[in-house]
């Protein structure tokens, strides 16, 4: 039964053979290739992942200090990349303050003196990098880019005191090379300050641009 099936499907086969080599013109190769191509095998390279786990940079931008303004502010930071998901942040950024609209229109009174006016911070943070992708800019070139989500505690020092600070936020990195990121990002700085004889919570949203190596 096998040696039936194989004179059934092998005598075509080489029927078709010997009729490619009996076409005038025909080179033998050309036929022999039309049996038994040659495939070139490709050489696959794959790139190299880099270890760097520690990022640091510098950052700028705008915040908006609940009545009293909203004043340009610059820090740094360092972050440690646990894994590929989770990072910590150490951060520490100064900005000034205006006047509150109390203080402007109520003439010679003043809340604060000047070095009171005056803003730092610094605070420790974890981030979640929520939407690991890619970034396209034309047809040429792809970019490792991540939506992360951040917040933690810290301190501010403003209005002549000390005052524990929780902050929430969220940004966007791109990494423009293997150790070169570029970073957008929204914060909001909670505390409570009492300036008036009552305490309050002030919400002092901080928007950010920045440059990060990583080593």
């Amino acid at each position: 039964m096998e040696s039936r099936i194989r004179r059934i499907f092998l005598r075509p086969a080489r029927a078709a053979t010997l009729a490619l080599l009996a076409l005038p013109g025909l080179p033998v190769q050309a036929a022999e290739q039309v049996i038994e191509p040659e495939i070139e095998r490709r050489v696959i390279r794959e790139a190299d992942i880099d270890t760097e786990d520690f990022e640091i940079g510098v950052y700028g931008g705008v915040l908006s200090t609940e009545d009293f303004g909203t004043n340009p502010v610059y820090g740094a930071r360092i972050d440690y990349h646990v894994t590929e998901d989770i990072f910590a942040e150490a951060a520490y950024a100064r900005s000034n303050t205006d006047k509150t609209s109390f203080e402007r229109l109520s003439g010679n009174i003043q809340l604060l003196t000047d070095d009171d006016r005056k803003l730092s911070y610094y605070n420790l943070s974890f981030g979640f990098n929520l939407l690991p992708g890619e970034g396209f800019i034309a047809d040429r070139w792809a970019f490792n880019t991540a939506f992360y989500l951040i917040g933690g505690v810290g301190s501010t020092s403003f209005a002549g005191d000390e005052l524990f600070t929780w902050n929430i936020g969220a940004g966007y990195r791109l990494l423009a090379n293997d150790w070169l990121s570029i970073r957008i990002e929204a914060r909001d700085h909670v505390f409570d300050l009492d300036l008036l004889g009552e305490n309050k919570t002030y919400h002092n949203l901080e928007y950010t641009a920045g440059l990060s190596v990583f080593f």
